[in-house]
């Protein structure tokens, strides 16, 4: 018997494919996605799976499967293909599928998630579930699917989607990963996102008592809160309506400086916006480069513990209330890494 030697430069990728095939991962979506296609030399399922390999390999765009999978045979055998499929083959296939294969492969990932994720088997008598929910602007060419204008971060003009995504932060797990119109934002896609993890993870009434919702001011409307919290979810946001914000934040009298960020402050909100459960409100200021002072509300439903354990900081018995806020604010400043500024 001949035996011959292949290189790869993806020799990572390719001890990953060799993973996906012992788990039997993609036979599920074998199983659970159908395209109507004639299979000529390869099958449907065998040229999604190149479609597949040339995004894990960094691929933009179906343009790159020649160069990318078709080039590498070791990278196609540890996926356990043999030969790959033109880039044209690849892309005749994907225009076959819609929205039901789309959703079929939905089903594929639900599965595979539940079989294989961690945060599915999450043990909510050792403590909570914490889901970070979020939507960030993807730029793209105006002839894209979906493709609209809409808010993208410094970059007045442009067109693109919005990606909105779920996620699992203590297990750096994607939950829910769902493309939007350039036009929606958080505010419109909240309650969506948040079933359909509900769906995903099994959350159920019981679950949802033990489970973080943490999510930034575009799911900071009264509609969102209260809908949150009726649910029975934890909930750490902001306030979006920033007129509501000032007006809360009037009465305060003695402001606490931030001893890790210059120049911010907070204090508790001492009448808080009444929402469909009892919740605290940290109002957060902060000056901006004019030397204005930019104010924020922070709501959550947490306790003590929660917010603690959250911001990654000893729970003492004799904490200072002054220790309980900051626990607060540095437990949000902790959904997207970094401080709260704005």
């Amino acid at each position: 018997m001949e035996h011959y030697t292949t290189f790869s430069a993806r020799g990572s990728l390719a001890v990953i494919g060799v993973l996906m095939r012992r788990l039997g991962i993609w036979a599920q979506v074998e199983r659970r996605v159908h395209i109507n296609q004639k299979t000529v030399i390869h099958t449907p399922h065998e040229k999604l799976l190149d479609a597949f390999i040339n995004i894990l390999a960094g691929g933009r765009g179906i343009v790159e499967v020649n160069k990318r999978v078709r080039s590498d045979r070791a990278l196609q055998r540890a996926f356990g293909r043999v030969q790959c499929a033109d880039q044209s083959q690849v892309s005749t296939t994907l225009n076959r599928c819609g929205p039901e294969s789309t959703q079929q492969m939905r089903e594929a990932n639900k599965r595979i998630y539940q079989v294989h994720s961690l945060s599915y088997h999450h043990n909510f008598d050792e403590g909570w579930l914490l889901v970070d929910v979020d939507i960030s602007g993807m730029p793209a060419g105006k002839q894209g699917e979906q493709v609209t204008k809409g808010f993208f971060s410094g970059r007045k003009g442009r067109r693109g989607r919005q990606l909105g995504r779920v996620l699992a932060t203590d297990y750096g797990e994607i939950v829910v990963d769902r493309l939007f119109s350039g036009k929606v934002q958080l505010e419109t896609s909240f309650q969506q996102l948040v079933e359909e993890a509900e769906d995903v993870m099994g959350l159920g009434p019981d679950k949802r008592k033990g489970t973080i919702l943490r999510v930034d001011a575009g799911a900071g409307a009264d509609k969102d809160i209260n809908w949150a919290l009726t649910r029975g979810y934890g909930l750490l946001t902001k306030v979006k309506n920033w007129q509501r914000a000032v007006k809360l934040t009037q009465p305060i009298e003695q402001w606490y400086d931030d001893p890790k960020v210059p120049e911010r402050q907070f204090a508790w909100v001492p009448q808080p916006h009444p929402y469909v459960c009892p919740t605290r409100q940290l109002a957060v200021r902060r000056k901006d480069k004019k030397g204005n002072w930019k104010i924020r509300v922070l709501v959550t439903s947490l306790d003590d513990r929660a917010l603690f354990a959250l911001a990654k900081l000893p729970l003492k018995k004799d904490r200072s209330e002054f220790e309980t806020m900051r626990a607060l604010l540095y437990a949000y400043d902790l959904r997207s890494g970094g401080v709260e500024t704005s």
